[in-house]
């Protein structure tokens, strides 16, 4: 008799190959996820190992983001298994194979309704971005997303897109891929808290043009109790590109004190990100700022005040 639920699983090679190309995914990128070496994901998908590791199986499909049974093989007969070749219904197993039919189709319908009370993305995961109103050409700006989630999960994939030209320079955590030439980072996060926090830090182009208005697009995937789950990361406002400093959130070309201390609780949180503090509390001390578009940086200005008159 065999075992209810084998150790190992056979694999087709073919099929994974082709998920992984279809989704732009690198070798490197699915070993990084199921925790192999690149080699072992090649002999995969060439059909060198007859089987493999159900566990390592099971991240394999979450790598590639489907459901474990799109990349098995079918098994074929045991060779000591019989055959019975196809023979044409009797009257009795017809009426058996009708009565049979007619369950199915309940089932199915029951199902169905089942499968419709299942909440949707929106409801199992949430996402926000929170985007400053302004920043200068080829000045730093961070982004922070917030993902929320209703249930424990095993694992969230995080996508985010960015607009070509721009660069990505860290991020916290730091991201699991990043594809700066087509404007893309992905994270892979074990074991997520209920409300997980990521920021990241954008470079903008020296030669983008004021004014211009910037579109930041991603998305967060799980696959709760073997179901994927996706939703869209919606961001809050539109990135501005003007002489402005992104912490100046009403471009008024000072950081006031509520501002600074704004920024003082993004740097306790995000440790591991660079935001150029000690510049920030100069501007805000001289109580204005300029951008220098010559050399793009921001500096520290103060305002010529008018002499006193007796």
């Amino acid at each position: 008799m065999k075992p209810f639920s084998s150790p190992s699983v056979s694999v087709n090679g073919e099929a994974i190959r082709r998920i992984r190309e279809e989704g732009r995914l690198t070798q490197l990128y699915v070993a990084k996820v199921v925790g192999v070496t690149t080699d072992t994901v090649s002999r995969w998908e060439n059909n060198r190992y007859p089987t493999i590791r159900r566990e390592n199986a099971l991240r394999l499909a979450e790598a590639l983001e489907v459901d474990l049974a799109q990349i098995l093989k079918l098994e074929d007969p045991a060779p000591g298994d019989i055959v019975l070749p196809d023979l044409p219904p009797t009257r009795a197993q017809g009426g058996r194979y009708l009565f049979g039919g007619l369950i199915l189709l309940v089932l199915i319908g029951t199902y169905g309704a089942f499968l419709r009370k299942v909440p949707v993305a929106e409801d199992l995961l949430s996402g926000q971005r929170y985007v400053p109103n302004f920043t200068a050409p080829g000045s730093r700006v961070p982004i922070r997303l917030e993902i929320i989630s209703k249930k424990k999960l095993k694992g969230l994939i995080v996508r985010e897109e960015f607009p070509a030209g721009w660069n990505l320079l860290e991020a916290d955590p730091p991201p699991s891929s990043v594809d700066n030439l087509n404007g893309s980072v992905r994270w892979i996060i074990r074991n997520p808290l209920l409300h997980k926090r990521i920021t990241y830090i954008l470079q903008a182009p020296v030669d983008i043009p004021l004014e211009s208005e910037i579109n930041l697009a991603g998305e967060v995937v799980a696959n709760p109790d073997g179901r994927r789950f996706s939703t869209r990361i919606p961001s809050i406002k539109k990135l501005k590109i003007a002489q402005l400093h992104w912490a100046d959130t009403n471009g008024n070309s000072k950081i006031d004190d509520l501002e600074i201390l704004e920024v003082s609780d993004m740097v306790d949180a995000s440790e591991n990100i660079h935001y150029n503090w000690e510049l920030m509390e100069k501007m805000w001390d001289a109580g204005h700022y300029r951008y220098d578009e010559k050399e793009r940086i921001f500096l520290p200005h103060k305002l010529d005040l008018p002499s006193a008159h007796k």
